[in-house]
């Protein structure tokens, strides 16, 4: 008798069961105008989220920079990077800031074993400037007419190519960051090229400078 009472019991709590799950009701509705728009406005907020940090020795940029960036594209072949950097005063009555606007491109990446993965190529155009009042954007009255008409002192216009190898953390080890890199670039400015050109007696290492860097990929 007692077995009865239990199996009808069970026999009904489960009755109870199905029928509050069939009473369950979820709303689907079309996305409004107002939802669209929230979501591009957070999509293109989240877009300024920096994905890697930059840290860089020399290049025409300074002795060290760092910085933040961006990298983008269907294989991530694009970067931009924002760097502040200093110049020891040397010979000079002060330390100077500079700041650079850097665009970068790697064509190709081939992947190795253990999350190693190497890009042959780099090339990079980028733009800095020097702070201070002793540099100047257009050519100061004290020299002759189109003597530096399209050179200036305050911004530089630089190229580089280089490589790069990256590890990328595995997963059950990441924290902080999915992976770093490691680069060197060679490359010159406007100046020392213009000045190469007008005087090839120049020597190369003049007109071409090295640099390493090192980046840490956050996203």
């Amino acid at each position: 008798m007692k077995w009865s009472r239990f199996i009808i019991s069970i026999l009904l709590l489960s009755a109870a069961a199905s029928t509050m799950a069939d009473s369950i009701y979820v709303e689907h509705r079309e996305e409004s105008r107002y939802d669209k728009r929230i979501h591009r406005y957070r999509k293109h907020w989240a877009a300024l989220i920096p994905t890697q940090f930059v840290v860089q020795n020399a290049g025409n940029m300074g002795a060290l920079s760092a910085g933040i960036g961006w990298d983008y594209g269907n294989r991530k072949q694009w970067e931009t990077d924002l760097l502040v950097g200093f110049i020891p005063k040397h010979q000079s009555t002060r330390t100077k800031a500079t700041m650079t606007l850097k665009e970068n491109y790697l064509p190709w990446s081939i992947s190795l074993k253990n999350g190693w993965s190497i890009e042959p190529l780099t090339a990079s155009i980028y733009v800095n400037t020097v702070y201070g009042n002793e540099f100047w954007k257009s050519q100061p009255g004290r020299y002759p007419d189109s003597y530096y008409s399209f050179m200036s002192t305050k911004f530089r216009l630089n190229i580089a190519v280089g490589q790069r190898v990256t590890w990328q953390i595995p997963h059950n080890k990441r924290r902080h960051a999915r992976g770093i890199s490691l680069f060197y670039e060679i490359g010159s400015c406007d100046l020392y090229i213009r000045s190469k050109y007008l005087d090839h007696s120049i020597p190369l290492r003049d007109v071409l400078s090295l640099s390493i860097g090192m980046k840490v990929h956050t996203l």
